[in-house]
């Protein structure tokens, strides 16, 4: 997500930290590894990727093991830039990426109040959180709902 008049985000990819945080969280869920399981961060066919797409490519890959997202929550700690002015298109991009309804996707912005790393403006932090379920015929053990 790019926010007009902002730095950029470095990263291996495009540098996403919401939708990396996502990523992980939706693929931690489902028992698929982390974000560099498969999308390893020095794979040259990785350098400069959209995020959208990463997002994409998880979505199929979490039908494929009989996983489908139920909703996600991001929360992204930063002093700049403000999330909330852009928070309903973001969840309108990630939504329709992850193959949700926008409602199921929450986006929030936090201040770090001038604290720390993140206070002094030298990054970000995202925390995220997200919610799986496996197809009925996929459910083993006494813990499935």
């Amino acid at each position: 997500m790019l926010f007009p008049g902002e730095p950029r985000l470095e990263g291996h990819s495009d540098g996403d930290a919401v939708a990396h945080a996502v990523i992980d969280a939706l693929v931690g869920a489902a028992g698929l590894g982390d974000i560099g399981t498969h999308f390893p961060p020095g794979a040259e066919e990785w350098r400069d990727a959209d995020s959208m797409e990463l997002l994409a490519k998880v979505a199929e890959l979490l039908r494929e093991h009989s996983w489908h997202p139920l909703n996600v929550d991001a929360t992204v700690v930063c002093e700049r830039p403000r999330i909330s002015p852009v928070a309903a298109r973001m969840r309108e991009v990630m939504a329709a990426r992850a193959g949700l309804p926008v409602e199921a996707i929450s986006i929030k912005g936090k201040s770090n109040e001038g604290l720390g790393w993140i206070g002094r403006g030298e990054g970000i932090a995202v925390h995220a959180v997200a919610l799986v379920a496996r197809s009925s015929a996929q459910r083993a053990g006494p813990m499935d709902c």
